[in-house]
């Protein structure tokens, strides 16, 4: 997909940062410090989540796993909706100096779903259980930062899945506010 003329610039700029970015991964430790990232954010580390929060809260944190896992599904229709739509071809498709250091889960770029589940899951979370933010701010900022780094998105790609994920966290804690959950 070509951009059109008025966003050219805008597009070498998303792509020069990716392909700097990218560059930390030539270091193995940084490598495998995103690879490992980006594999728990395809769900592993969002599954273990809502796990403890059952085993640790009981009712209580089933009602937020409850609304987490309704939040995740909701986050992908939106997801998968958004992909088919725009099929923005991932930076490694689009530009050979920029490898991909961990496989896709899917063929397109935009909106970085890892992030967007992220970034709704966190906000969500933390309504229930402030505590957490310790935990969950600097992972989901690195969950955002690996899939540049890895290739695999455009830095655009992770800020509006960033928007997305805030404004669909927003809706679900207006629509399901936390003393009804509980």
């Amino acid at each position: 997909m070509r951009s059109p003329a008025l966003l050219e610039p805008m597009h070498q700029q998303d792509a020069g940062l990716c392909l700097r970015a990218n560059r930390l991964c030539e270091r193995d430790p940084a490598r495998r410090f995103f690879a490992v990232v980006s594999r728990l954010g395809d769900g592993i580390f969002w599954y273990a989540l809502m796990a403890a929060m059952v085993i640790a809260d009981g009712w209580n944190g089933l009602a937020a796993s409850v609304h987490l896992a309704v939040t995740g599904v909701i986050a992908l229709a939106v997801y998968k909706l958004l992909k088919r739509w725009t099929r923005r071809p991932r930076p490694f498709a689009a530009d050979v100096r920029i490898r991909a250091w961990v496989a896709p889960l899917d063929e397109f770029s935009f909106p970085s779903g890892h992030t967007l589940h992220a970034v709704a899951f966190s906000i969500v979370a933390l309504a229930h259980y402030p505590a957490l933010a310790l935990l969950l701010v600097p992972f989901t900022l690195c969950v955002g930062v690996s899939r540049v780094v890895l290739g695999l998105h455009y830095p655009s790609d992770v800020l509006a899945a960033t928007a997305i994920g805030c404004a669909l966290a927003a809706l679900s804690l207006r629509i399901a506010p936390l003393q009804e959950l509980v």
